[in-house]
């Protein structure tokens, strides 16, 4: 006989049972309204007392949860959130995130502090210190004792089975690399948190947002972010600077490979650099980035700017000249050259001879409101645009005066980066197109958009027709490499010492591009106080800075597909304008 028993209660219904026997009680139901409504109001009730109820544990439960377990969990969520790789225009791995493990305390389940301190430090012996015994009393939740341990210290420190005592899983950034891209890439803190170089700028495009927000953690994948570094030629701009530091004993260096059509940093590199797996070296003063964060007077090699905004004007043209016969005096101060022809020069020869009294005659012809507005238009007096959060402002001049013109003409009074110098550079061998630089690969397409006219194609073809006569006939030739066509200038400019320009103390660079008939890359090289080499009387940057550039393009140019031409008439570069 069928039988249905509803116990939550509404009723219950006892199929072919008998009708009670008289004087017996009646069974009702528990809910005896026989309005359907009724009974679904009832139900819906039930239900509400029933969330109720669930609701109230919970917040039981929070304020009862341990502590020292919230805040363990709390630690753990912070230090677990992940970060792309970080990969050259190759797909090189430049950085990437490993596992690692992190001790911590928990002080009130510690039984006893003097054994748990005795027997950590027999593992770890900077554990044993008034710190540690001062977080192990305390009466803290949760306190970290070391970060990022070995997995053998874990594994030690495990099997010690002390109560209190457990770790954390963490991401740690990792740099195969070592220094190779240390200015370029940065590094990151304790927390995994981008603070310097492209790790910094990742953090400010949306990743720091994706952490705060729990997708970015050791569960998930990211997507790998592609640089516009070439591994390769960073390791050769590294390694020649560093040969160059040692030859010439030099104090500092730079390296910076730009390409000219793209404005992408293929390698950038300023010693004294630092491992990035070691970040606290970068605080150490000479470790500062010279390339893009260092301000400096750039010497002779601002002649080139100087020429080009000479020859962009309609006053002076390519076969005009200046007497250089005799030293230039303005207002009580004299200017010379450093190796005097005593002569009228032409504009190709104030080039190639490095004349200071030629540079400031051709400067007072533009005139100082020109000049300053030619300098303004390559960049020359403002920040540079760039992903690259170590990016500083030019160092101007507080009087741009005729005087001061005629200085900035050879390149002192005014205080640039490398990378101003470089961008600039690129500018006048490219056609005239003055192109931001980017440390992320970019398109020539994308460049073209971003570009500024700021010279004229046919100043620009000049440009670069003085650039290899310079390394066929002046203070260049050091910097050629047979079949790649190099052309550049030197710059030797003295430094300044307690306010005075020291004689002995020298800021020596070679900017030049390659191959010059078509140019694809500008490569500028700097060395900071370099000495002369046994048997040199002098320690000019045609001596240390043009030779470390051919080191550096004699690497690269296979690398980078430039196909050497050996069956070229140099005579033939040479065009008559």
């Amino acid at each position: 006989m069928a039988r249905l028993q509803l116990r939550a209660g509404l009723m219950r219904v006892h199929d072919g049972d008998p009708a009670p026997k008289k004087g017996q009680r009646e069974e009702k139901p528990l809910f005896a309204s026989s309005n359907p409504r009724d009974r679904i109001l009832f139900t819906m009730v039930v239900f509400a007392l029933a969330y109720v109820l669930i609701a109230g544990r919970l917040v039981v439960l929070g304020f009862t949860t341990d502590a020292p377990t919230i805040a363990r969990l709390t630690a753990a969520d912070s230090v677990s959130a992940a970060r792309p790789d970080l990969v050259d225009r190759n797909g090189e791995i430049l950085a990437t995130d490993i596992r690692t493990a992190s001790l911590y305390a928990e002080p009130r389940r510690i039984l006893d502090v003097d054994e748990a301190i005795e027997l950590l430090s027999s593992v770890m012996p900077s554990l044993n210190t008034p710190q540690t015994r001062n977080y192990l009393a305390s009466d803290a939740g949760f306190v970290w004792l070391k970060r990022e341990i070995t997995p053998d210290q874990k594994r030690r420190i495990h099997n010690l089975g002390l109560p209190g005592i457990g770790f954390v899983d963490e991401n740690r950034r990792f740099y195969p690399g070592g220094p190779t891209a240390s200015h370029f890439l940065g590094h990151v803190n304790i927390d995994n948190e981008g603070i310097a170089g492209m790790e910094k700028f990742v953090d400010g495009e949306g990743l720091a947002d994706l952490q705060a927000f729990g997708f970015a953690n050791k569960e998930r994948s990211l997507e790998p972010v592609p640089l516009s570094l070439d591994l390769r030629v960073q390791h050769v701009v590294r390694d020649e600077l560093t040969k160059a530091m040692d030859r010439y004993k030099a104090v500092a260096a730079v390296g910076i490979v730009l390409d000219v059509h793209t404005g992408e940093v293929l390698g950038m590199s300023s010693l004294p650099d630092y491992d990035p797996n070691d970040p606290a070296l970068a605080l150490q003063p000479d470790r500062l980035n010279r390339a893009t964060a260092g301000v400096f007077e750039m010497g002779s090699v601002f002649k080139s700017f100087n020429t080009a905004m000479a020859l962009d004007t309609d006053r002076i043209s390519i076969d005009d000249s200046f007497d250089a016969s005799k030293p230039l005096r303005v207002r009580g101060n004299t200017i010379t050259d450093f190796h005097g022809k005593h002569r009228v020069l032409t504009v190709p020869e104030i080039f190639i001879y490095s004349s200071n009294i030629g540079s400031a005659k051709m400067a007072q012809a533009v005139g100082v409101p020109g000049q300053k507005a030619f300098f303004s238009k390559i960049g020359m007096t403002d920040k540079l645009p760039g992903q690259l959060p170590e990016m500083a402002r030019p160092m101007l001049p507080p009087k741009w005066d005729e005087l001061t013109s005629m200085t900035i003409a050879f390149g002192h009074g005014i205080g640039v980066t490398p990378m101003h110098t470089a961008v600039a550079a690129a500018a006048l061998m490219n056609g005239g197109k003055l192109i931001p630089p980017s440390f992320v690969p970019r398109s020539r397409e994308e460049a073209d958009g971003l570009a500024k006219q700021v010279v004229s194609p046919k100043t620009s073809d000049q440009m670069r027709y003085l650039f290899r006569l310079n390394c066929e006939r002046g203070s260049g030739r050091r910097a050629e490499v047979p079949g790649y066509r190099v052309g550049g200038k030197t710059g030797t400019a003295e430094k300044i010492v307690n306010g005075r320009y020291v004689g002995n103390k020298r800021f020596n660079s070679f900017l030049s591009a390659f191959p010059i008939d078509d140019p694809q890359y500008v490569v500028l090289i700097v060395i900071d106080e370099p000495k002369p080499e046994e048997g040199q009387y002098s320690a000019t940057a045609g001596l240390n800075a043009a030779p470390t550039v051919a080191a550096v393009i004699r690497r690269i140019a296979p690398m980078l597909g430039v196909t050497p031409r050996f069956d070229m008439d140099s005579n033939a570069l040479l065009v008559s304008y």
